[in-house]
């Protein structure tokens, strides 16, 4: 195992999910699909959706609090907040700004971050690297996201996949021996229309017309996404493991893009970790995309599934097309 001269690690996790939850059976009453249909190919039984009026930064906010209180840390004390999304608030400010702001977090710089589903796996990664080289102390890292406000609710095949929330974690100096040991990163920007918002920046800009199309709201095809999900993600963990001087055995616990349970059951398998060793949440929470990752990590802090000195492996992948895993020894 690798040992770092200035690890950085995670010093708390928190999250939060807006109060309203529409199950599969709510969806058959608004669509032709069924409860048994979504489960059987996705393992998806409910999404959280946020009510008109909450916006990405209110949900950001709240997991970044939580994860601040469960790290010990006052919002003042932050160097850098990192937001990452692909549904801000606004296109200008920034959310991570937003978020400051709600925070007072006045000495903190802020920035948004877009890799979509791999967005929090690269955010960690980014700061650990500020951190290990002494420039900043605590990072603030949230993965968020209002997906239900740029899916098609007339195309069935994908709008059932995706939900509402926000994670987030405290990011700053640990103990030698303990803390991020390895990451990796990587794109493959041919594969951008797999999984897209085609009218969403100046490229398209939005109008009625292309919002009645569909044009405006996220398309994805459902074969080649899969594809490259069960590929990439084993690959970005058996980087990242390599890069902290372990193997695939040494993972204690995975915590990974709760996309489909099937991509995730085929990465497990790839990894040769047992679901055992594997958090799931993706019942309750569908596909959050960046904020995926931070929920499950900090549902499976508070579910008592990760300890001291564990390795626990990150690993996601998502629209770009990215992919990105990092592994910790966890303090």
């Amino acid at each position: 195992m690798i040992v770092k001269a200035n690890p950085a690690g995670i010093l708390g996790t928190g999250h939060c999910v807006p109060d309203q939850v529409w199950t599969n059976k709510d969806l058959e009453k608004m669509m032709d699909t069924s409860d048994e249909w979504i489960r059987s190919r996705t393992g998806i039984g409910a999404r959280h959706v946020a009510p008109k009026g909450v916006n990405t930064s209110d949900l950001a906010t709240k997991a970044g609090e939580e994860a601040l209180k469960n790290a010990g840390i006052k919002a003042e004390d932050l160097n850098l907040i990192i937001v990452c999304t692909l549904t801000p608030d606004r296109a200008l400010p920034s959310t991570a700004c937003k978020v400051q702001a709600n925070l007072h977090a006045v000495n903190a710089a802020a920035f948004d971050l877009e890799a979509a589903c791999s967005g929090f796996a690269y955010g960690s990664i980014i700061a650990s690297q500020f951190i290990e080289n002494k420039m900043y102390k605590y990072i603030l890292v949230i993965g968020a996201e209002i997906l239900t406000r740029v899916v098609n609710w007339k195309d069935r095949s994908s709008c059932v996949l995706f939900g509402d929330g926000a994670g987030a974690a405290v990011i700053g100096p640990v103990p030698s021996g303990y803390g991020i040991l390895g990451g990796a990163m990587g794109a493959d920007g041919t594969g951008g229309d797999f999984l897209t918002i085609p009218a969403s920046g100046v490229e398209m800009p939005p109008t009625d017309a292309l919002r009645e199309n569909g044009m405006a709201y996220a398309k994805m095809d459902g074969k080649e996404v899969y594809k490259f999900a069960v590929k990439a993600m084993p690959h970005a963990a058996e980087l990242a493991l390599k890069r902290s001087e372990l193997t695939k055995k040494d993972i204690d616990v995975l915590v990974p893009h709760q996309a489909n349970i099937r991509i995730i059951q085929s990465a497990a398998k790839r990894l040769h970790v047992p679901m055992e060793k594997v958090f799931v949440n993706i019942e309750k929470y569908a596909n959050t995309s960046g904020a995926s990752i931070p929920i499950a990590l900090d549902e499976a802090v508070h579910a008592g599934m990760i300890h001291r000195g564990d390795i626990v492996c990150l690993d996601g992948f998502g629209a770009g097309l990215t992919w990105a895993s990092l592994v910790m020894k966890w303090y």
